[in-house]
């Protein structure tokens, strides 16, 4: 019996041992010397040691199979997937036990499966391009599978996209890396196919990869695993339960508070450390019914409150009908109708031309927001707000139906927006004192308000002069009089929903300023920024009109959609491209930039139906350019300006879109689960500088709404980082993408919920 590879051989054996083994010896060494020869004169190598081959021959097998050269390409975590089959194909062909052999002398068995089976990918391989579809749900480099609802793409990181039907999709030539770097050209005219795999190991674990590389590697995979068991969620105990807003509903700073008077009660008094808990889910809660249904019929259990059912019954804003919540279209100013209440603004004041020259309005004291639901029909965009619980659960409704709403209350300080932002503001019975304390809440509107913009009120002064609403009207006229406002037209009682509306308009120069006879209010001084809003107190003073052609202000926008492109004004060229590489002329490189990141990455690769998306937050706006790619998508995009970045939210406003101010160190002041789609471009890297990223990975599941999903782009050691947390939640990562330093990932939330409890004692009532 011939010995065992690892036997000790005993001194003691038969010299007919001795010689077979010596036989043996003989015959390896033959074979060896055999095989060296023969690899000296085969025309085969390992790939690694003819990079350019093999760059060339992929060359000709994307030329063939396309007909152009794919400009931009996704990378596989995993070559062996996709390794380059052209040079398979010469050797494995000829072969298999030569192959196994070749495998055997580079100690790698591993390598034998892969090219087995790259030959098989070849085989099945049609003369178009066509490739079978084996169903495979590979995973590489440990990234969560897609949804089988959301193939095609069952690995998204491979080299080639395929259909459903199992065919090679052709790529575009100006597909795009969406961070806006340029991936690897596969054309090889430049580098060969040894520096690509090599950049390819530095990011991922490739095939071939370099021993340092493997154990760099493997100690950051352990890292990483080791690291996610130090995520243990728990779930936040309030007394507001699954409606916690930690800013909000901090219990012991409003117990603290000296005065209530102004609605301190409702402003924003946020913990001094951010909860690091998970919002519960609402008893029986459903994934959220799509725009447009969801403008008239919401599930009750996902927002199950009543009491403004009953308080408002008569007045159509809301009502139950079985397991929903229908929103029969009314309010408390428009109970026959939302769109005959718009039609008739327009009919009274034509200058307003919804959907043209007004553009973005505020809607102050929103209810439910189906003024600015319905105002989407006129092209017309609404920042809804109402203090929370003012009336029970209004902007958690308005939400949940897919209109665009905040939590705020005018009280002691600044609203968070810039100045001249909103080109009409619009109040319908908002009980907002606007006539006291010398107009204080007026003169916000006038900060605000865009120089020659409109303020429609709609309220019992202006149809019912009697008792206080005749000492309101008074009051009224004589502060907007003061203001220089132009008293535009007062309707009378219009005979569908016995209403009637007072137009105003701020003036477009400081001419009546200087001429009144009494300066009151006082202008405000030279040091008093309009565009200072974070945190900022209410002044009783107004600022001038800018009249400086190159001054914000000076002039009113183009009419939509064309501001959407055009560069505002007074934009200067060193302003412009800060952040992109927008021309001064105009921001069409600005939004085509975008396009190819919306149109060609985010749209075909994210496993994303656009169609069910509404409700989008942009936790880092620029210009507005996401939200600009997003224009003809049926859906709205809040854009977060942080307060630690450039203030580009005016130019935003003057391209036509909307957004607010933030510090994402505290909670945002919207309900749990209010969006579908968080895009976070470099936020979570800012952040952990100098806040606690563990409670920002909280907020973004508190306002994420279950099956929606969050992109993220960032350096790659926090994507990693981020992956972990998100496993950690449950969350199914969707796509995950990295080149050099940058990274990109995609993540859906999910149902789950922790099921260990955190007491937050501010919180409680």
């Amino acid at each position: 019996m011939a010995l065992g590879k690892y036997s000790r051989v005993d001194n003691n054996k038969s010299s007919s041992s001795s010689s077979y083994c010596s036989t043996v010896t003989i015959v390896i060494f033959m074979g060896l010397c055999l095989v060296g020869i023969w690899m000296i004169t085969s025309s085969w190598v390992v790939p690694l040691q003819n990079g350019d081959d093999m760059a060339e021959e992929k060359k000709n097998q994307v030329e063939n199979h396309s007909g152009n050269k794919p400009q931009f390409e996704d990378k596989p975590d995993d070559l062996g997937k996709d390794a380059p089959q052209g040079d398979s194909n010469v050797s494995l062909a000829k072969d298999e036990g030569k192959t196994n052999f070749n495998a055997k002398e580079n100690n790698e068995n591993a390598e034998e499966t892969k090219l087995e089976k790259s030959k098989k990918d070849n085989e099945q391989s049609n003369p178009e391009g066509g490739v079978k579809n084996n169903g495979s749900s590979e995973n590489p480099g440990g990234q969560g599978s897609e949804n089988s609802n959301d193939k095609p793409y069952s690995n998204e990181n491979d080299k080639k996209s395929y259909s459903n039907d199992g065919q090679v999709k052709k790529k575009s030539s100006n597909e795009v890396f969406p961070s806006g770097a340029q991936s690897e050209n596969s054309d090889g005219q430049a580098k060969g196919a040894q520096s690509e795999l090599l950049k390819e190991t530095k990011i991922q674990n490739g095939s071939f990869s370099t021993q340092a590389a493997e154990s760099k590697n493997e100690k950051d995979a352990q890292s990483s695993n080791s690291s996610s068991k130090e995520y243990s969620w728990k779930l936040c105990n309030t007394t507001a339960g699954p409606d916690f807003i930690p800013c909000l509903d901090n219990c012991e700073a409003i117990r603290n508070l000296h005065s209530t008077k102004h609605y301190e009660h409702r402003e924003r008094h946020c913990p001094e450390a951010s909860p690091t808990c998970l919002v519960p889910l609402p008893e029986g809660y459903k994934y959220p019914i799509p725009w447009p249904k969801s403008r008239d019929k919401i599930w009750y259990r996902n927002v199950p409150h009543s009491q403004l059912v009953k308080f408002k019954g008569g007045q159509n804003w809301v009502e139950i009908s079985g397991n929903y919540l229908t929103f029969p279209g009314g309010g408390t100013q428009f109970r026959r109708g939302a769109l005959h209440y718009i039609d008739f603004i327009q009919k009274s004041v034509p200058d307003i031309a919804w959907g043209k020259h007004s553009r973005v309005l505020l809607d102050i004291g929103c209810g439910v927001a189906s003024f600015g639901g319905y105002l989407f029909e006129r092209n017309v965009i609404t920042m809804s707000l109402a203090p929370k619980d003012e009336h029970e659960a209004q902007v958690q409704f308005a939400l949940e139906r897919g209109i665009p709403a905040v939590s705020a209350v005018m009280g002691t300080k600044r609203l968070p927006y810039p100045s001249s932002a909103f080109d009409v503001i619009h109040c319908a019975r908002c009980r907002v004192p606007w006539h006291i304390e010398g107009g204080k809440l007026l003169l916000e509107l006038n900060r605000l308000l865009r120089p020659g913009g409109f303020f429609v009120w709609s309220a019992t002064p202006v149809y019912r002069r009697k008792g206080d609403d005749a000492e309101i009207w008074k009051a009224m006229i004589e502060q907007t009089k003061s203001l220089c406002w132009e008293f535009l037209n007062e309707t009378k009682m219009e005979p569908v929903n016995k209403v009637a509306i007072a137009t105003f308009r701020k003036p477009k120069s400081n001419d009546c300023y200087e001429q009144r006879p009494q300066q009151v209010p006082p202008l405000c001084p030279e040091s008093d920024d309009p565009n200072a809003a974070w945190n900022v107190s209410l002044q009783t003073c107004m600022h001038k009109v800018p009249v400086d052609a190159s001054k914000r202000g000076s002039k009113w926008p183009e009419h939509w959609p064309e501001r959407l492109e055009k560069t505002p004004y007074w934009l200067s060229s060193s302003q412009v491209g800060v952040y992109s590489k927008a021309a001064p002329e105009d921001f069409t490189a600005d939004i085509e930039s975008w396009k190819q990141v919306v149109t060609k990455s985010y749209m075909n690769n994210m496993g994303i139906d656009w169609s069910s998306v509404r409700n989008v937050m942009d936790m880092r706006a620029i210009y507005g350019g996401f939200a600009a790619a997003l224009k003809d998508k049926n859906l709205w995009v809040m854009n977060v300006v942080p307060i630690d970045s450039p203030d580009t939210l005016p130019i935003i406003y003057e391209r036509g879109l909307f957004g607010i101010y933030h510090d994402w160190c505290e909670s945002f002041s919207t309900y749990p689960r209010s969006y579908d789609l968080l895009h976070a471009d470099h936020i979570f890297s800012k952040v952990q500088k100098r806040c606690n990223f563990i409670a920002l990975v909280a907020e973004v599941d508190r306002i994420l709404r279950p099956g929606g999903k969050l992109i993220a782009r960032d350096h790659v050691e926090t994507i990693t980082k981020l992956e972990d947390m998100f496993r950690s939640m449950h969350w199914e990562v969707k796509k995950k993408y990295s080149q050099d330093k940058e990274g990109l990932i995609c993540v859906q939330k999910s149902m789950w919920r922790p099921t260990e409890i955190e007491t937050l004692t501010y919180t409680i009532a």
